[in-house]
């Protein structure tokens, strides 16, 4: 297309999906990635999902060329570039506004988007100037009122008549493109050639074709003015709801607009001052410091409803933003930035990292017991090993069977175990070698430290390991931290944990330090190493373990 009488093109965006749904279709994928065929043209992506995204996006998170802002793309190879999260940058003029990912889930890492990428959208709904391109959930779309939003997610073509936009003179075009391939015949591909709206006349932006319809956002913002008119003219202020139009009598305005500034309320300031056509509201600004919902607060609904992570309901003085919903977007977001663990995270140490698949990752661990001790961790932000999906634990199966063939290379045996605290917040499932003389008393040994500690195992076997974990996920409640160790004989101890039992952290490698003679390495903030050492440990552990290795 690139070369044909349309072309050539300055640049190529894509929607949905960008990864390939399966691995025999990895080899023309990888040819790119790897360099092996040319890319033709830059190309952007936000479809940040599919077969082995893990790996090509870990990638490009730990490039030294990537670090920083990239508002405008993380370089993956030449001419292929990941828009991630969420942002604006300048395209040959053009403005391009993009949400890159499927809505936020808790087992998924890559590919999702949380609060915080949709805040950052909604604080540019409010700076000055058009957004020429935009691909974003329905009602970001009609605050940042674009000129063209595209969309991939629903697997049809679709071309839209222009509408007009609320409170904006300049018309917005919608393109839905069906998947590269579809056996619909479908389309997928739609060249443009628009003029940077920087460079238009006044006139040229209110142009609208004789097809221009009314904005499809209309009637809902109909809706929402009915209902605050209704809420005006009554007495009562109870019903939470509707927190944006209750405190419309002690609001502290600056401009005559009704929608709330988020750049207010999130930060506290606002840049535009008196002149800013949002409302100033300290005493929202304080809710939002309490972990009150924004939607509700600006709309008085959120149409996230139950699956909202934020309070619905106005909260008395000393809640504080920590009591937001279990598990908000929010509280995700800044989970995933700050854990040591989360593959996007700035805090990981990538150079740990042995082995990626698609679920779970292999990685040395920090300050190891012993030569060999590694960590197998999932992908997504996960409190444990135990309650992940099917196909997450068939990957775990075949980490573990391939670590107990390389351990077993070596005259060894390993032990897996984990502590799944209820604080935990991403989940470690550690793998400990050791010699096959003395396998045999890893069961005593245990059984002896817990009874020290003053509780009792409870003991299971079966005769493969993925069978064993099943048995293990059906003991587990989430509502009780829990420990287990998998033994070399098949063998898994168990214990759930009271609320005000006493437990010992380190329990699991502090048992194995005993038997292995390590005592004075049971703690491992005692035990680091520098970083040139641990690259080196690793590159010795990838060297003998590439041939068990599920993911080679």
């Amino acid at each position: 297309v690139n070369k044909s009488a349309a072309g050539p093109f300055d640049a190529l965006l894509c929607v949905a999906q960008f990864f390939p749904d399966s691995a025999d279709q990895l080899d023309e994928f990888n040819d790119s990635i790897e360099d092996r065929a040319q890319i033709p043209l830059p190309t952007y992506f936000i479809g940040d999902y599919g077969v082995s995204a893990a790996k090509v996006l870990l990638a490009a998170t730990t490039d030294a060329g990537n670090q920083g802002f990239k508002l405008d793309g993380l370089k993956v190879c030449d001419n292929l570039y990941w828009l991630k999260g969420s942002g604006k940058f300048t395209l040959h003029g053009l403005s391009v506004a993009y949400l890159s990912g499927q809505q936020y889930s808790d087992s998924q890492q890559f590919g999702t988007y949380n609060q915080d990428d949709v805040d950052v959208l909604q604080a540019i709904a409010e700076e000055p100037g058009i957004i020429d391109f935009d691909n974003i959930v329905a009602e970001l779309v009609a605050e940042i009122k674009p000129r063209y939003h595209i969309a991939g997610t629903k697997d049809v073509f679709y071309a839209r008549e222009p509408y007009a936009n609320v409170e904006a003179v300049h018309v917005t075009r919608f393109l839905g493109l069906a998947p590269v391939g579809n056996k619909d015949k479908q389309k997928f591909i739609h060249a443009l050639s628009p003029t940077p709206a920087s460079t238009m006349s006044a006139m040229e932006i209110r142009t609208k074709s004789t097809t221009t319809t009314s904005s499809p956002y209309t009637y809902e913002e109909q809706i929402a003015h009915s209902m605050e008119a209704g809420k005006r003219s009554s007495d009562s202020i109870s019903d939470s709801r509707y927190w944006r139009y209750d405190v419309s009598q002690k609001r502290q305005k600056h401009g005559d607009g009704n929608r709330l500034c988020f750049k207010f309320v999130s930060s506290g300031s606002c840049p535009r001052g008196e002149s800013c056509n949002f409302q100033h509201d300290v005493d929202v600004r304080e809710q939002s410091l309490r972990g009150v919902c924004f939607e509700v607060m600006n709309k008085g609904k959120c149409e996230r409803g139950p699956d909202c992570k934020f309070k619905h309901s106005l909260q008395d003085e000393g809640e504080s933003n920590s009591q937001q919903r279990r598990g908000s977007g929010n509280a995700n977001s800044n989970r995933t930035t700050e854990c040591w663990f989360c593959l996007s995270s700035p805090k990981v140490e990538s150079h740990l990292i042995i082995s990626i698949g698609e679920h779970y990752y292999c990685a040395l661990a920090k300050g190891p017991l012993v030569e060999d001790h590694v960590l197998l961790i999932p992908i997504g932000h996960s409190p444990n090993t135990v309650s992940l999906p099917s196909e997450c634990e068939i990957e775990l199966d075949k980490f573990q069977n391939a670590l107990k063939k390389y351990y077993n290379k070596q005259g060894m045996e390993v032990v897996f175990f984990e502590w799944a605290s209820r604080r935990t917040t991403h989940a470690n499932l550690q793998a400990v070698p050791v010699p096959s003389a003395k396998a045999a008393d890893v069961k005593n040994i245990f059984n002896l430290a817990a009874e020290r500690q003053g509780f009792k195992f409870t003991t299971m076997k079966s005769s493969n390991n993925y069978d064993g974990r099943i048995l293990l996920g059906e003991q587990f409640d989430r509502n009780f931290s829990f420990f287990y160790a998998q033994l070399p004989d098949g063998t898994i101890l168990s214990h759930s944990i009271e609320e005000n039992e006493k437990f010992l952290p380190q329990f699991g490698r502090q048992v194995m330090a005993g038997l292995l003679k390590k005592a004075d390495r049971d703690d491992w903030k005692n035990c680091t190493d520098s970083k040139e050492e641990e690259t080196k440990m690793v590159e010795d552990f990838k060297s003998g373990f590439g041939e068990f290795d599920p993911n080679k």
